[in-house]
């Protein structure tokens, strides 16, 4: 034993048989896995799927169950975007062998902290005979509670078997109790059943014929949907007894779930998606002409829309098309010098507030998230606007519509020049560049509401001209007219295309993929209900999670 110079490694080495066949699995199947595909369930034998952990969903199932002190320190794979949400795409997505050591390296971090010293006693619900060896039973405590957060149901004999055998293992080799749980939590951390979000399906109870997630999954899908985390010790005994597989104790656990603080942890998850918001850490502009847009305005910018829109829908569980109208929202002071207006901090028992809540008066142009900076910046360039980034963000993020890829070679010269003194605005650009047959279809789809937005420069500042001259914001969407920002936010709000897009984004961030051909009356369903509960998106998500189709599997 001499010859191992660190007791890592000769932990490692002294449970490589196991722990070389989870490894060794892991890096040699993962990148042949297609999560989009259906696979076979151990527990059910039946048609599943699978969605990878988010790095926010990977964090926040960490803090949740290890503590929320613990950090991940890492890089994870990029997710791709599919029908408008990172939540499709990561049902489409393969982890390659690179991808799992990186997991791999997180995983060793997050154990290391989780069970040294600081949280031990806190995690671990016994205390080994010995702390300088192995303890089976003690071990078996641990890995078996751990083990259902993690995986987010029991762990099956054989799989708490394989934890077992590393832990005792590597205890033994390493005189260290701690340090056997230590390998076999690392181990779990790179399982697909804990980085993937596995679904089990079994014949429905409720409508023949047809096959729906078992109780685990069905627990699952619900804590991701409201809380974008693991399940509860309440969602489990549900699923453990019996309970979720009926109205009442489906009804009972949706209230519940709703009626939680968390639940606003849930709708920024969601928000965060369908708005993008992944993206603005990519945004930067050009520091000599916008030295005030820095990475905390930007970080602020995002945290606004998201302050506005929970505190909207959720404390004031308001109608979700006055989210284009309000001139409510929450100002720090940095956001409060880009934008130009005075932010006075509360300060409750004599410490100043971050944030203040903030009212724009009658008149003021920034009326609703459409013209907060992390929307305006986010869809623009790094030293000028884009009418047409934002225009086609709208058409796309907002309403759900399509909007083609420019063909290739266009000459972008035009757009691109904004110290032509013969195209001062942008609109006097897009009306000259636009002029090319190739070009005409889209820009009449994307310019006329990005224009609109001209009075916000691409920091999200507020003016009034542009190279000395007037801007205009005048335009029309599907026949409707509006004068400027405000209008276009009341236009864009009373859309049926605003309101149904929030329905097939929402359904399909909670289905993990677009509804099904044989889904498609119950989508109309929920727009009906949507509009008679007057828009309200907790309502909304109350009725998605309550109905049978909501746990139907993919191949109904």
């Amino acid at each position: 034993m001499k010859s191992f110079r660190s007791p890592r490694r000769a932990a490692l080495l002294a449970g490589a048989a196991v722990i070389a066949a989870t490894t060794a699995f892991a890096v040699a199947n993962f990148p042949s896995v297609n999560a989009a595909q259906e696979v076979t369930s151990a527990a059910a034998g039946d048609n599943a799927r699978m969605r990878r952990l988010t790095p926010e969903q990977y964090q926040r199932i960490v803090n949740d169950v290890f503590g929320g002190d613990i950090e991940i320190r890492g890089r994870f794979e990029p997710i791709p975007r599919v029908s408008g949400l990172l939540e499709v795409g990561s049902g489409q997505v393969a982890l390659t062998a690179a991808g799992f050591r990186q997991y791999y390296s997180i995983a060793q971090g997050v154990a290391a902290q989780a069970l040294d010293a600081t949280h031990r006693d806190i995690l671990v619900p016994c205390k080994p005979a010995t702390p300088t060896g192995a303890d089976a039973a003690c071990a078996q405590q641990f890995l078996s509670k751990i083990g259902e957060l993690l995986y987010r149901r029991p762990l099956f004999p054989d799989e708490l078997a394989k934890q077992m055998d590393i832990a005792t293992k590597a205890a033994t080799s390493m005189k260290d109790f701690y340090a056997g749980l230590t390998l076999s939590l690392e181990s779990m951390l790179v399982q697909p059943q804990f980085l993937y979000r596995q679904e089990t399906v079994v014949a429905s109870k409720t409508m023949p014929g047809t096959s729906e997630l078992d109780a685990y999954s069905k627990a699952t899908r619900l804590s991701f949907f409201f809380w974008d985390s693991t399940p509860d010790r309440l969602l489990f005994e549900a699923a453990r007894d019996g309970s979720l597989d009926t109205p009442a104790g489906l009804k009972k656990q949706v209230d519940r779930l709703v009626a939680s603080p968390r639940l606003e942890d849930g709708m920024r998850a969601f928000f965060t998606d369908m708005l993008n918001f992944d993206q603005l850490d990519l945004v930067a502009k050009d520091a000599t002409l916008y030295p005030n847009f820095t990475r905390e305005a930007s970080d602020d910018a995002r945290e606004q829309t998201l302050r506005t829109i929970s505190h909207h829908l959720v404390n004031q569980n308001g109608d979700y098309r006055e989210l284009f109208t309000t001139r409510k929202t929450f100002l720090t002071p940095m956001l409060g010098s880009l934008y130009r207006v005075a932010v006075v901090n509360d300060k409750p028992n004599g410490y100043p507030q971050k944030w203040s809540a903030y009212e724009y008066p009658e008149g003021d142009q920034r009326v609703g998230i459409l013209t907060h900076a992390s929307f305006v910046s986010l869809h623009s360039h790094p030293g000028r606007t884009s009418p047409t980034l934002r225009g086609k963000a709208m058409r796309e993020v907002i309403l759900c519509q399509r909007v083609p890829d420019p063909p290739p070679n266009v000459n972008f010269t035009v757009l691109q020049d904004t110290t032509n003194p013969l195209y001062k605005t942008a609109r006097e650009r897009l009306n000259a560049h636009a002029t090319e047959a190739m070009c005409t279809g889209c820009h009449k789809i994307t310019d006329p509401i990005g224009l609109a937005l001209e009075h916000f420069d691409t920091d999200g500042s507020y003016r009034q001209s542009e190279n000395g001259a007037s801007i205009d914001t005048n335009g029309m969407i599907d026949g409707k007219a509006f004068s400027n920002s405000s209008s276009l936010g009341q236009v864009v709000g009373q859309l049926p295309a605003a309101t149904s897009c929030l329905v097939n984004r929402l359904t399909a961030y909670g289905l993990g993929r677009d509804a099904s051909r044989s889904q498609a009356g119950w989508t109309k369903q929920l727009q009906g209900s949507f509009a008679q509960n007057g828009y309200r998106v907790t309502d909304l998500m109350k009725t998605i999670a309550g109905s049978p189709e909501f746990f139907q599997s993919a191949a109904n």
